[in-house]
């Protein structure tokens, strides 16, 4: 018995050693025992095909093998990292939403950054010209206006036209579950929406990338060549709470689940969170004062909202923090009863869609994708009459969405 110990105690320590020297295999370990494994921890899957290349990276801090950055883990496992490229809040995740973000030299690998969120969108020849393959690792959260997207068709077009391999490492989708909203009306086509796609997409950046492939989204209907690594374990019905925040407005898992139905009111005269440290779980207008008996006040916040609706003003309105969001995963529907409520609520109805007045995103046609939905929530219509009219579109899209899925 006293033997048996100690051989146990031995091999605690040899692998307490061992993980620690290579957090990589201990993170995919730790990963495995709860299941869902992202591509980016599979390292054993794509290692092999980058050595003795030149490598480019998109990424951002969400971009992780375990507890350390992609980058960081790949330089430490011998890979040739000759450049970076940096979207929306920049690579190191330290710019403010919307903020031009510019070029510059990471302090911590001293690789050169280029941004894909400031003077231009897309890589150039220049930039690709001593890149035999560029990785794709974002996460994304599954709907339309969430621009990661955006980002991945531009850099399959400029890896198709310099003939640069894109490898995409697959991360799950924590709004997987979700299939739903309007398919945008390419009439409403902007930054924040440009493919005909529900709000709500129920798909991975893997899945969508193979679906803007197939559809023949990307300009003059060309193909990128891509590879991707899977997530490992995982179905779109899976809950899953990101290790790390995917984006400064986005900081808690809370306002991940409810994004679908609360990014909405970016095209509403209210405030929603920004300008606090729990945005997209509030709603709210200090027009609402006497309607509603929770209030916050947004502050401008370095890296978050620097210039919030209403800052400085208490907003009367909705608090979300607490809401039970099974309900959302139960129904599989985004929430309309909220802008609904605060519609009729609101003490001067012709300010409520005024884009011009909240100075937001865009307007509620963009981010909701439909010509009729602003005048829907004026007339009263039923949330019934609503839903109604986003078919036949909705039913199509998902009939469209399973020739590309990679997961159940």
């Amino acid at each position: 018995m006293q033997l048996q110990s100690v051989i146990l105690v031995l091999l605690f320590s040899l692998t307490a050693c061992f993980n620690s020297k290579h957090p990589e295999k201990h993170s995919e370990a730790s990963f495995s025992k709860k299941g869902i494994l992202p591509g980016a921890d599979q390292t054993e899957r794509y290692l092999p095909y980058l050595k003795e290349k030149r490598v480019a990276i998109m990424g951002n801090p969400a971009s992780i093998i375990g507890q350390k950055h992609l980058v960081d883990s790949l330089l430490t496992l011998g890979i040739n990292i000759v450049k970076i490229f940096g979207p929306e809040h920049g690579f190191r995740g330290n710019a403010s939403a919307g903020a031009p973000v510019v070029d510059e030299i990471d302090a911590a690998t001293g690789i050169p950054i280029i941004s894909l969120y400031g003077s231009k969108n897309k890589p150039s020849t220049q930039d690709l010209a001593d890149v035999d393959i560029l990785i794709y690792d974002l996460q994304d959260v599954g709907c339309r206006f969430y621009t990661k997207i955006n980002a991945l068709v531009r850099l399959m077009e400029a890896c198709h036209e310099n003939e640069v391999e894109l490898m995409i490492l697959d991360r799950p989708n924590p709004n997987g579950y979700l299939i739903d909203g309007p398919v945008l009306d390419m009439k409403y086509k902007s930054g924040i929406g440009m493919f005909p796609i529900p709000m709500s997409h129920g798909l991975t950046v893997g899945e969508f990338a193979q679906m803007a492939n197939g559809e023949g989204w990307l300009t003059n209907k060309v193909k990128c060549k891509i590879k991707i690594i899977p997530v490992a374990n995982y179905n779109h019905d899976m809950p899953y709470t990101l290790p790390i925040s995917p984006s400064p407005n986005l900081n808690t898992q809370q306002s991940i689940l409810l994004y679908p139905s609360t990014c909405m009111f970016e095209g509403v005269y209210l405030n929603h969170g920004r300008g606090t440290y729990f945005p997209f779980t509030v709603l709210g207008s200090p027009e609402l004062k006497g309607k509603y008996d929770f209030s916050f006040t947004p502050t401008g916040i370095k890296g978050m909202a620097e210039t919030p609706l209403f800052m400085d003003q208490v907003c009367y309105g909705i608090d979300l923090r607490n809401y039970d969001v099974d309900l959302l995963r139960q129904s599989k529907q985004i929430n309309l009863q909220w802008i609904m409520e605060l519609y009729r609520a609101h003490p001067h109805k012709e300010k409520f869609f005024d884009s011009k007045l909240s100075n937001q995103m865009g307007t509620i046609e963009k981010l909701i994708g439909s010509g009729l939905f602003r005048q829907q929530i004026i007339d009263g219509k039923s949330e019934e009459e609503i839903r109604a009219s986003w078919e036949p579109g909705l039913s199509e899209y998902k009939q469209m969405r399973k020739k590309y899925l990679l997961y159940p």
